[in-house]
């Protein structure tokens, strides 16, 4: 394993991860983001660049200068099609003429029960969907392709959103947003799937990697305890909320501010969602009711 620098980053700067993978900030931090998109940069002389990031020409700029004289970008690889990970793709794409890499595009991969979901037109979702997302080469599940002298290999891992996927090479894992070392991953339908989201959880710990490369925040040393912690935080809040309708039956609005009552008031909509994702998993696995059309503002009682 290559010696790995933990690094605080600053917006532009292209900083040293490991010899051979830098990462640039991008200048988007939220309460959804955290400091920004990390834009990972893979190789010396031929680069691949792993989600571009939002569509800022401060950060465009920043990426193309990180290349450096004599070499060039020969790969665009995206984990998924979120506004804070792709849209700086195409314009990427355009000034290097490198292609885009990804699963699909922001359709791509839902489940077919999610997708009748979202026909019902009431489920809400897509939040911050790349809507135009299109890659030039679509990669299937295990897809490898050469860089720099080691393989790439690509990793389907739904659930955060259905095209996402993962990218192992010279021993280290770009995560995107599925493993994040400052916060869980938000999982919110009809884009999220939480049965998705723990069956690619399970890909990922079967997998050789140990650094994780996340899409927002610092490196993760031991990638695979942070996906057993994800598992373990997942059944605890599944736990919550079947204790909280034990007492009473509630919308997914009412048991998020019942539960999660130490967070950001910004993010008690995103964390409806999630409680969402999970109201439907267990409405699928007939350990709850839905008192009427499975949505945001229906009624869920234990069973």
């Amino acid at each position: 394993m290559q010696a790995v620098y933990q690094v605080k980053g600053a917006e532009g700067m292209a900083e040293t991860i490991t010899r051979s993978i830098r990462r640039i900030l991008a200048p988007n931090p939220s309460p959804m983001t955290f400091t920004g998109t990390n834009t990972y940069l893979l190789g010396r002389t031929d680069i691949a660049v792993i989600d571009p990031g939002p569509d800022d020409p401060n950060h465009l700029v920043a990426i193309l200068d990180a290349v450096g004289p004599g070499n060039k970008i020969t790969k665009i690889i995206v984990t998924h099609s979120h506004i804070d990970h792709s849209p700086l793709a195409k314009a990427l794409s355009q000034s290097c003429g490198a292609k885009i890499y990804a699963y699909g595009d922001s359709f791509a991969g839902r489940n077919p029960d999610m997708v009748a979901l979202a026909e019902l037109g009431n489920m809400g979702g897509g939040e911050g969907v790349d809507k135009g997302f299109e890659p030039d080469i679509y990669l299937t599940d295990g897809a490898k392709f050469e860089h720099e002298g080691a393989q790439v290999n690509a990793i389907w891992t739904p659930g955060h959103f259905g095209n996402h996927m993962a990218f192992a090479w010279d021993n280290v894992l770009f995560c995107g947003d599925h493993v994040m070392g400052w916060a869980s991953s938000m999982v919110s339908p009809p884009d999220g799937d939480l049965e998705a989201f723990r069956r690619s959880c399970i890909r990922l710990l079967a997998r050789p990697e140990l650094l994780y490369l996340p899409g927002h925040g610092e490196p993760v040393s031991d990638g695979p305890a942070r996906v057993r912690w994800l598992m373990e935080h997942r059944d605890a809040r599944e736990a919550q909320i079947m204790a909280a309708l034990t007492q009473q039956p509630d919308t997914a609005q009412g048991l998020a501010e019942r539960i999660y009552t130490n967070v950001d008031s910004r993010l008690i909509p995103a964390a409806t969602r999630n409680v969402l994702a999970h109201l439907i998993d267990l409405n699928t696995r007939q350990r709850v009711s839905a008192q009427g059309i499975i949505d945001l503002h229906t009624k869920y009682s234990a069973r």
